[in-house]
């Protein structure tokens, strides 16, 4: 005969197991309320604007800020219904200012230590070489408003709302770190040369950012190591971002010396950053 006591305990697991369940319905009626607000935000822009199309049918600059303003206005949307049908607090996001200087100081500099390191030993190693040197203010600016953009953008959907509601469901924090850095890079999946050592690469990132968030509870410091990576591996050194190359006009233009060899150091140098990353944060925790 079952006692009161086990009783208790099948029916707190059976309301944690609903918790997770309901996460994870959350999370995909999240995802099919996003696509349907871009859908319908994006139209009317691109009829409106069709001159935001470069005459080679790319995407311009500010085509693609753009394109991340709706995309952050979506989520946030997109977020807001979902959460306010539960009853939970929009300050899940993460999206608390406190701190933020601090955090957006801490990421730059360890964002420029990290490319320090592995551009200097692609330098010594001979995988890539400086041809020259191009500055142009305008680019710089624009590109640093885009990726802030998309960092912002990508936080609040893969750590604030994905990562942030499987927390408060209840799941494991390191299934639920998983399970978003996984979703993280496929959220990438439609980028050029996208493969399985970038698919990766993007992951460990997402587990990286994420763990930040787990242990903050906010986003102010993943934002700011997003946004100054992708700058200054795009704009700053010339290397593509996610595959894209959104600009020509980058700081450094250099030349690889061997496409093999620089395969093999760019692997190299991605995995320790990702580590050197990692291992800093869990330093911070044990502070």
């Amino acid at each position: 005969m079952e006692t009161e006591e086990t009783v208790k305990e099948e029916c707190v697991a059976m309301s944690k197991t609903k918790r997770i369940w309901l996460a994870f319905v959350d999370i995909v009626l999240f995802t099919v309320l996003f696509m349907i607000f871009l859908f319908l935000f994006a139209i009317p822009f691109a009829i409106a604007f069709p001159e935001l199309k470069t005459q080679a049918g790319g995407m311009s600059v500010y085509s693609m800020m753009l394109n991340e303003v709706l995309m952050l206005a979506s989520g946030l949307i997109a977020a807001c219904m979902v959460l306010g049908f539960r009853k939970l607090p929009f300050s899940g996001l993460g999206l608390s200012l406190k701190g933020w200087g601090r955090s957006l100081l801490n990421g730059a500099l360890l964002v420029v230590f990290l490319y320090a390191v592995g551009f200097g030993l692609s330098l010594l190693l001979g995988a890539v070489e400086v041809a020259g040197v191009l500055f142009s203010p305008i680019s710089l600016l624009s590109s640093l408003l885009l990726y802030f953009l998309v960092a912002v953008t990508e936080e609040v959907i893969g750590r604030g709302f994905i990562l942030g509601r499987m927390l408060d469901g209840g799941v494991n924090k390191f299934v639920a770190l998983f399970i978003s850095a996984v979703l993280f890079s496929l959220m990438h999946l439609f980028n050029p040369s996208f493969a399985f050592v970038p698919f990766l690469n993007i992951m460990l990132a997402g587990c990286f950012l994420g763990a930040s968030y787990i242990y903050t509870r906010n986003l102010c410091f993943p934002i700011a190591l997003h946004w100054f990576w992708n700058w200054i591996q795009g704009s700053v050194l010339g290397y593509k971002v996610s595959g894209n190359e959104f600009s020509n006009d980058s700081s450094l233009s250099g030349r690889k010396s061997d496409k093999w060899r620089n395969f093999r150091v760019r692997r190299l140098y991605s995995v320790f950053t990702t580590f050197s990353a990692w291992y800093s944060n869990y330093l911070k925790t044990l502070l």
